[in-house]
Order: C-alpha cells, then sequence, then structure tokens
C-alpha cells in the first residue's frame, strides 16, 4: 500500500509542476495588465526660490533682518529673527494635485479661497488667527506655494497679501 501511495503522490508532485511552466503556446497578449500610468506634463521652470531673491523676500515679505535661510532642490525658507520670528516659504511641487494640498491646508483649519495670479488658477488660505497664508499657483501638472507666517508680535497687515506679491514675481520670471 505504501508503495501504491508513493507513486500517487508522485504523479501528483509531477502533473502539478507541469502546470507550473510557461504558457508560450496560449496565444493571451502579453502587453500591460491595466491602464498605461499618466506621466505627468512638466510645467514651466520656477527656479531657485521661485526666482525671488533674499532681499525681495525680507522686504516684501516684512521680515526685518533675516536670520536664517535654508534652501534645497524643492524649497526654501526664510526666517526673521526677534520677537516677530515671522517666516517665509516657498515649495515647487513637480506633477503633484494642487487638490492635495488645498485638502491639507483645508484639514489644518485655512479654507481655500480660489484666486487667479498673472493668469494662473489657484488658491489662497488664510488660518482663522490671520497669521499664517498658504498661497499655490498651478502651473500645468505642476504647482508652487508660497507660505507667510506671523509670529511673536507680527500682525501688520494680511499674510496672503505678501505671500501673493511674491508669488506674482514668481510668474513674472517663469523660465
Amino acid at each position: 500500500m505504501r508503495i501504491r501511495s508513493a507513486i500517487v503522490l508522485g504523479l501528483a508532485a509531477a502533473f502539478a509542476l507541469t502546470g507550473c511552466g510557461t504558457d508560450e503556446g496560449s496565444g493571451e497578449d502579453e502587453g500591460p495588465r491595466g491602464p498605461a500610468p499618466k506621466v505627468a506634463a512638466l510645467g514651466p521652470f520656477v527656479g531657485e526660490c521661485g526666482h525671488v531673491t533674499d532681499d525681495e523676500v525680507r522686504d516684501i515679505g516684512g521680515l526685518g533682518q533675516i536670520v536664517q535661510s535654508f534652501k534645497n532642490a524643492v524649497g526654501c525658507n526664510w526666517q526673521a529673527g526677534g520677537l516677530a520670528g515671522s517666516s517665509i516659504t516657498f515649495a515647487s511641487y513637480r506633477g503633484s494635485p494642487l487638490e492635495r494640498e488645498k485638502a491639507w491646508v483645508t484639514t489644518h483649519g485655512r479654507p481655500p479661497e480660489p484666486i487667479t495670479v498673472g493668469g494662473r488658477t489657484g488658491f489662497a488660505a488664510l488660518d482663522p488667527s490671520g497669521r499664517i497664508c498658504d498661497l499655490a499657483v498651478q502651473l500645468d501638472d505642476d504647482f508652487f506655494e508660497w507660505s507667510t507666517a506671523f509670529s511673536g508680535y507680527d500682525t501688520s497687515g494680511n499674510p496672503c497679501d505678501r505671500s501673493r506679491a511674491l508669488a506674482e514675481l514668481t510668474i513674472e520670471r517663469l523660465g
């Protein structure tokens, strides 16, 4: 009985293994199994820090003396010193949907309002305290964002006005 069971088990294993081979003659199409992923078209080049200089950020943003600045391939941040310690940030997003950023600012209590800057659509989102503004502008499948944050005792004006002025410079200088 053991021999007969071993033979049956061996034949079953052999049949199972032959089913694991390639099926070259099946006639099935070997192409993609779903729709091809969308390749985002690159928008215009926004340059380092949105083509805006440190002096322009200081003056337009009302930062006074800039005590720290950080710059990398996709963003820049400037920090003012003193009690008012306000900051301004620029970020560029390639192939990223503006709707995701709208959702993010909404979840952080800053309702986005539609805007147009230099003929380009976007949004401005001011927090209820009037101290933080995120302003984003669509560029084809890309977008950029200027964020102005007042802190300390700085409450002079609307931070969205400052972000908008910086966004207008970026749009004017697109490469």
